[in-house]
């Protein structure tokens, strides 16, 4: 490798906010969810401006993911909820996932992976360990996830949970970790499992650093 090989410079962007000029932004709706509608032009790569453009934007605000891992056990807990973006999956529209929620305005992040923990497993949790932050799908989406890993002892933890005031209808599933990790590379009909980028993420990080997270 380069001595002289800097990971920083290389692979920060060229342009930050100043090459971007916002005409106007509009919110076009605002329901569960809300849409805005932002009128734009930025650099080029090749010098100059674009030309203006037009672009809908997805605000949906932080999230955090917590993967519940019981190391002592070998026991890893997800859940099962419907969910309206896998409507047209041919499992269905249930999905196994980490626990996750909202971020609510001034919250912390570790108090809202306690907070989640609590609504949807019905467990308190002490020790958090980050996995990391990202933006699901930048390309239309405001979103950033912020995931953990919790440990604790997850033997009696399958049940079902939920906020009623917030339609939720939760089933808590614990599953040996050799068949979760399975689950990472098994598909029927070309569909499989687990398939949403953040239990993925969390369980691929779990498969690397579970040796150092000790026993619960």
């Amino acid at each position: 490798m380069d001595e002289h090989f800097d990971s920083k410079s290389t692979l920060a962007p060229e342009f930050t906010h100043e090459a971007v000029t916002i005409l106007s932004r509009e919110t076009v709706y605002s329901g569960f969810f809300t849409m805005q509608q932002l009128r734009l032009r930025h650099r080029l790569y090749r010098g100059g401006w674009s030309e203006e453009i037009t672009r809908e934007l997805f605000v949906r605000g932080s999230a955090v993911g917590v993967l519940l891992y019981d190391p002592q056990h070998q026991l890893i807990a997800l859940t099962e909820q419907f969910r309206i973006g896998a409507l047209e999956c041919a499992k269905g529209p249930w999905c196994l996932e980490v626990v996750a929620g909202m971020i609510e305005k001034a919250e912390q992040l570790e108090q809202v992976a306690r907070r989640e923990v609590r609504e949807e497993a019905g467990l308190e949790i002490t020790q958090l360990h980050p996995i990391r932050s990202y933006l699901p799908s930048p390309g239309g989406s405001s979103e950033r996830m912020h995931l953990f890993c919790a440990t604790t002892d997850l033997r009696a933890a399958e049940g079902y949970f939920g906020q009623a005031n917030e339609h939720e209808d939760i089933r808590l599933r614990v599953l040996p970790l050799s068949q979760a990790l399975a689950a990472l590379h098994s598909e029927t009909n070309g569909h499989c499992v687990i398939d949403n980028a953040a239990t993925i993420i969390s369980l691929q990080w779990l498969q690397l650093y579970s040796a150092q997270l000790g026993s619960a």
